[in-house]
């Protein structure tokens, strides 16, 4: 396996060429969102100048290239999480609206009066209200798998909550406020013996794990572009062909009709049925340009860089022995939340900035996780491709030094 040429990767990204605060910059909010390579946003650039067009229907030169290449990103991300069918990517804004999709739409088709969703402890709030939403609106009830100390689900809690009127289950691949990665292989299993479908929030787990949704089996896959080296504003929702050929539009307009007219509109066929309106054509394509850059690194060699770093941060911060590590799994992402002893994290993450380090504090969209542990929040660093073992200590120093000045 190739090993990561981080000196040179660090050359793509000028954002991290800057100094903060007359120190350089050293980014570990990667599980909020990546930075772009320079040959992501050129790919913004070439389609704004080059052939901006609308999609689809148009028979001139501009959208008629536009079109292919915006099609041709469907094919790449179809092969770069092994769909079957190019018709089950489903371009969003992102996650929360691939799930607020799923909610609608598989809750409209599926869900019934009585019925029963179930999500996990641990999720994000993309992951959770769309389905307290979806369930008032149907009269379904909510049910939440638990989690222990080390942030693992109770998977045997798990089996317990599933009956005949499962409908659907959802949780994230990897968590993001604990790093954890679930058991999905069981869960999904678990799930479709009783005749449940299964959507997994995947945001925290595209740019770190090689994902395969067809040895997954999973019925859904929601993720962003801007987790994984693309822009903000480009997401994708995978679903298999027998769900979204039964599910109802998500919504209404451009693109998603066959036919119109005043007594009866007819819906076209996938993907376009949910892909109503101008779509994000120039992001999209650069959320193709992160991929062939994922790619080209290797997958392995990225999940290899990034672990090496956890490791680090997680053996350096242990040692000192007033840092409490929130969510202790074996098998996690590149991710690690922290407390302090007797410091406010917001606190401690003011001085962190300071110290030319970012790092997110807070609840991290994920309030049930920490009113779990009955904290306010936690400090969470973030690894990605271009950060190094050098940036762990700088990471080390400045929580060394909000512990002085706190205490």
């Amino acid at each position: 396996m190739k090993t990561l040429d981080v000196a040179e990767i660090r050359k793509d990204f000028p954002i991290l060429q800057q100094q903060v605060y007359k120190r350089p910059l050293v980014y570990f909010d990667n599980a909020a969102t990546t930075q772009r390579p320079v040959q992501v946003t050129q790919t913004i650039v070439d389609y704004n100048n080059t052939y901006n067009s609308n999609i689809h229907r148009g028979v001139h030169y501009l959208s008629q290239r536009a079109t292919q290449l915006f099609e041709e990103t469907r094919m790449a991300v179809r092969d770069f999480i092994n769909a079957q069918n190019s018709c089950e990517i489903i371009f969003t804004r992102g996650t929360t609206e691939s799930i607020n999709l799923v909610a609608s739409s598989f809750g409209k088709a599926f869900v019934k009066q009585g019925d029963e969703i179930i999500v996990s402890e641990m999720e994000h709030h993309s992951n959770i209200v769309p389905w307290q939403l979806m369930c008032e609106e149907r009269g379904a009830v909510l049910k939440v798998i638990p989690f222990n100390e080390e942030g693992l689900l109770d998977l045997e809690a798990f089996r317990r909550l599933l009956s005949p009127r499962t409908r659907l289950v959802a949780v994230a691949h990897a968590s993001n406020a604990l790093g954890t990665i679930n058991d999905l292989k069981t869960i999904i299993e678990q799930a479709h013996q009783q005749g449940a479908a299964v959507l997994v929030d995947g945001a925290q787990a595209i740019s770190h794990l090689k994902v395969d949704v067809q040895a997954l089996d999973c019925d859904f896959y929601c993720f962003s572009g801007h987790k994984m080296y693309a822009p903000m504003g480009i997401g994708v929702m995978y679903g298999k062909q027998k769900w979204l050929e039964q599910m109802p539009p998500y919504q209404g307009g451009g693109e998603m009709i066959k036919t119109v007219t005043f007594a009866k509109t007819t819906y076209n066929e996938l993907p376009f049925k949910f892909e109503a309106g101008t779509p994000n054509v120039g992001d999209a394509l650069a959320l193709r340009t992160a991929i062939d850059y994922m790619q080209r690194l290797g997958l392995e060699a990225i999940a290899e860089h990034e672990q090496a770093l956890l490791r680090l941060a997680t053996r350096e911060l242990t040692q000192l022995g007033w840092v409490r590590i929130i969510g202790q799994a074996a098998n996690k992402t590149a991710l690690i939340s922290f407390l302090i002893d007797g410091v406010h994290p917001y606190d401690a993450g003011v001085i962190i900035d300071q110290l030319g380090v970012a790092v997110r504090t807070g609840h991290h969209c994920a309030q049930p996780v920490m009113d779990h542990y009955n904290i306010p929040g936690t400090i969470r660093a973030s690894f990605a491709i271009y950060n190094t073992e050098e940036e762990v200590y700088r990471l080390i120093e400045a929580v060394k030094q909000a512990q002085k000045m706190l205490h």
